[in-house]
């Protein structure tokens, strides 16, 4: 396994995530609400930015590698999936669109995997639908995790419409990529 500063800056990314949640767990005595939404909020913008970094610096540095282009996405969905599971838990997010977005998330990981294994890989590669879909995510979880005014600003419903739209989003993406590799699930599926 190689390391490097990209791939090190996606470990910190996976540390991340006991931290993110650890800090809704703590004493009461130790952290009101509204620091833990602030904590965690932070945490999390933190993971989304070495996110940005760790990719930036593979490709600045050189140092891609087979090893970091398998662990960035783990990390991202771990994150994710993170967050959507506490958002539940704390009665910001619906369970619904949690179990679609993890779900579909496993789901093209999968088809990602099953598609490179059959050397057609480039089928299913990420699209512009995709990343509109992450964006929308990725705003819509700090919202939600913040979940106070900001600047006149109610975070809480900005984050709340953001995360249906990144849900029918994740929806959308999924029947693409579907209907991308579907040619060749029928190919392999007659042998």
């Amino acid at each position: 396994m190689p390391l490097n500063l990209p791939i090190l800056l996606t470990w910190l990314r996976i540390v991340a995530i006991p931290l993110f949640i650890a800090v809704y767990y703590l004493p009461d005595a130790w952290l009101t609400l509204a620091e833990r939404n602030l904590t965690a909020t932070l945490i999390f913008m933190a993971a989304g930015f070495t996110d940005w970094a760790d990719g930036y610096l593979a490709r600045k540095l050189n140092q891609t590698s087979a090893f970091g282009a398998f662990l960035d996405p783990v990390a991202d969905k771990l994150m994710v999936a993170a967050a959507l599971i506490m958002l539940v838990q704390l009665d910001r997010a619906d369970a619904v669109v949690a179990a679609i977005i993890i779900g579909r998330e496993i789901t093209i990981s999968a088809l990602r995997e099953w598609m490179a294994k059959i050397g057609a890989a480039r089928n299913v590669a990420v699209s512009m639908l995709g990343k509109i879909k992450t964006a929308a995510q990725m705003a819509a979880i700090p919202l939600l995790l913040y979940a106070a005014p900001l600047a006149g600003y109610d975070t809480l419903l900005a984050g709340e419409w953001l995360i249906w739209l990144a849900a029918l989003l994740t929806l959308w993406s999924m029947g693409y990529y579907l209907r991308m590799a579907w040619p060749e699930i029928v190919r392999q599926g007659g042998s």
